[in-house]
């Protein structure tokens, strides 16, 4: 790409703001704490085994004696890992582990991140995403025995569409589900409970974790023979990965999950290939815990994206260790080895990583800025 200096000179003046903003941001983050990130793993499966908070006591507001006993001021500067659910442009959500404060009940602080507010937009923005609940909710949030009853201010009952109330029902229970203490959901609106929403969204009964961001079927017939498989698509933007539920007629399994992802997105839907146009999947097999994913030579042409193929490198890890079994992938082109290099085959922590997205964004940013001829 050529650039005349002035255009260079204008880039790299925009870097070094993003640069200033991302280190205030982190210089923010370390002043309040150095809390080691979590070590979940990520399980790209609809069931729920991140977990953002070891126990219940946090959630019910309980302590232990060493919490007890440990000064405010120290509670004060920590921080926990925690994930949020967040949407795109076009209404996918959009799982991100992030750093909040700590706070007795750290579920509730998790979803206060997910109300429009001029300070949640703006970290949301960061990620290339947006809030999901109305400006102004507030809620009263209470967990016992595996239920957390959530009630919801009556701003929620100003939500634009259907669209719009069923995405937030589904972020709040995915959000929630993420917690050891929680397998269930009930909502209530106003301290009252509701069958329906305004525009017609069910909130009756209590809801369990699900599968997220579920593709349209085509046609209903035999959709009782159909399973379920998660695939990981590149967002628009180009920042993060979209977890995609597909319903398959054949075994929910590795080598149908690298097939579906080969096929690419829903043809209506505006989410990037993982892999280019025209690769071709030749086999795969796992043996001793390792998916060794052949493809035709057309997935070298990966390397063409403007992040040299790392978000999608990500997506097809997320998509193939999400199977038991599967604790890592090699990538194979025509039957050779292929060198995706340092790390960019590693199983991340998690799908999406907050301070990872913004650090991917300015080396993506860098590197189009100075490879020029």
């Amino acid at each position: 790409m050529k650039m005349t200096s002035s255009q260079r000179n204008l880039y790299l003046l925009a870097l070094a703001l993003l640069v200033i903003a991302v280190a205030l941001v982190c210089a923010w983050t370390v002043w309040g704490g150095r809390e080691a990130a979590s070590d979940a793993i990520v399980s790209p499966s609809p069931a729920a085994q991140v977990t953002p908070v070891p126990s219940a006591e946090v959630e019910t507001g309980a302590q232990t004696e060493a919490e007890q006993d440990a000064p405010e001021e120290k509670k004060a500067a920590q921080t926990m890992s925690t994930v949020v659910y967040y949407q795109d442009n076009y209404g996918y959500l959009v799982p991100v582990m992030c750093r909040v404060a700590y706070e007795d009940g750290i579920a509730k602080a998790t979803l206060k991140m997910m109300v429009q507010s001029p300070e949640n937009d703006m970290n949301a923005a960061r990620l290339g995403l947006r809030t999901v609940l109305p400006e102004n909710t507030t809620f009263d949030l209470d967990i016992s025995n595996g239920l957390a009853r959530i009630d919801l201010s009556r701003e929620v009952l100003s939500l634009q569409d259907a669209a719009a109330e069923s995405n937030m029902v589904t972020a709040i229970v995915q959000t929630l589900t993420e917690f050891d203490s929680v397998d269930r959901v009930e909502f209530l609106v106003g301290g009252q409970k509701r069958k329906k929403l305004t525009h017609g969204t069910d909130i009756s009964g209590t809801f369990e974790r699900g599968e997220i961001n579920l593709e349209s079927s085509v046609s209903t017939i035999g959709r009782d023979a159909l399973e379920p498989v998660m695939l990981y698509f590149p967002c628009e933007s180009g920042n993060v990965v979209v977890p995609v539920t597909r319903m398959v007629y054949s075994n929910p399994d590795v080598n149908t999950a690298v097939l579906e992802l080969a096929k690419g997105p829903n043809t209506q839907s505006p989410l990037e290939r993982t892999l280019p146009a025209g690769c071709g999947l030749i086999d795969v097999k796992v043996e001793n815990g390792v998916a060794k994913v052949n493809f035709t030579r057309e997935f070298a042409r990966m390397v063409e994206n403007s992040d040299g193929g790392r978000l999608a490198l990500k997506a097809l890890v997320l998509t193939c260790t999400q199977f038991e079994g599967v604790d890592s992938v090699e990538v194979y082109v025509e039957g050779e080895l292929y060198d995706a290099g340092r790390d960019a085959l590693n199983v991340p922590s998690f799908a999406n990583v907050a301070e990872n997205i913004v650090y991917d964004y300015i080396q993506t940013q860098a590197g189009l800025i100075f490879d020029y001829e």
